[in-house]
């Protein structure tokens, strides 16, 4: 593991971080490098995807962290590595296009983040997941250096990394093992178990945002879909219709 980060010694369980979130050091902060690097997104349904994810996820992270410190991240940069002159400060960076990390604060001395810099922090996300519509073939380079799934697995070591293949509707999973990547079985669901946060991912089919698609969603350990707040709401609706017309055919008029 890169000696910038804390060595995390099981993919199973969220780490706490064992000292002050932040190291001394003359290095460049969040402030100081650069936030973007001129691309863009290459499909519609990216936006929505992070969307969902987070939606979704949001409540068990409340449950997870009281304090509140955690973070979400989407195509923001990762910092890894400092490059030296002549190549550009964003050669250091990676962006997934979803990724989280605990136990850390979603502001830095009252700014909000600009981006996620290793050498600052002493945990490293737990979970990155990339949004394919191309051949994947960025998302798998495992050339020095300059690969994604080399920087993840090599220099960051995040414990699962995900590369969701939007066109074919697959999910290829990988879990940290050993500080080697191991490509993930789904279970008899079809899901991939994210063990530290105690919930499945996988695909489901319908409509979000007004559209309708295959998506990357999330599941709790027993099987259950974890909702969307639009979701939640419209059951606790039919849950209250149910009642009212219970009450009714007792001959109770439900109060409104």
């Amino acid at each position: 593991m890169s000696s910038m980060t804390q060595t995390v010694q099981s993919s199973n369980t969220i780490q706490e971080p064992s000292a002050t979130v932040y190291c001394s050091s003359p290095l460049p902060d969040h402030t100081q490098l650069p936030d973007k690097d001129g691309s863009f997104v290459k499909n519609y349904q990216e936006p929505p995807q992070g969307d969902l994810l987070t939606d979704t996820i949001t409540p068990l992270l409340e449950q997870l962290h009281p304090d509140g410190n955690y973070c979400l991240g989407r195509d923001c940069g990762i910092y890894w590595r400092l490059p030296e002159h002549p190549e550009s400060l964003e050669k250091g960076a990676v962006a997934p296009d979803w990724f989280y990390v605990p136990h850390v604060p979603t502001t830095i001395d009252g700014q909000v983040r600009r981006s996620f810099v290793m050498w600052k922090e002493i945990i490293e996300p737990v979970i990155a997941l990339e949004f394919v519509s191309g051949n994947g073939e960025e998302e798998r380079d495992k050339t020095p250096v300059k690969g994604k799934f080399w920087i993840y697995e090599r220099a960051i070591q995040i414990p699962f990394y995900g590369i969701y293949e939007v066109n074919k509707a697959q999910i290829e999973m990988y879990q940290l093992v050993n500080g080697r990547y191991q490509k993930m079985t789904p279970n008899q669901r079809g899901h991939y178990p994210i063990t530290p946060l105690k919930v499945e991912l996988g695909i489901w089919q319908g409509e979000y945002q007004n559209q309708f698609f295959p998506w990357l969603r999330w599941w709790d350990a027993e099987g259950n879909l974890l909702l969307t707040s639009q979701e939640s709401t419209q059951q606790e609706r039919q849950r209250a219709d149910r009642l009212a017309e219970q009450l009714r055919a007792l001959g109770i008029e439900p109060e409104d």
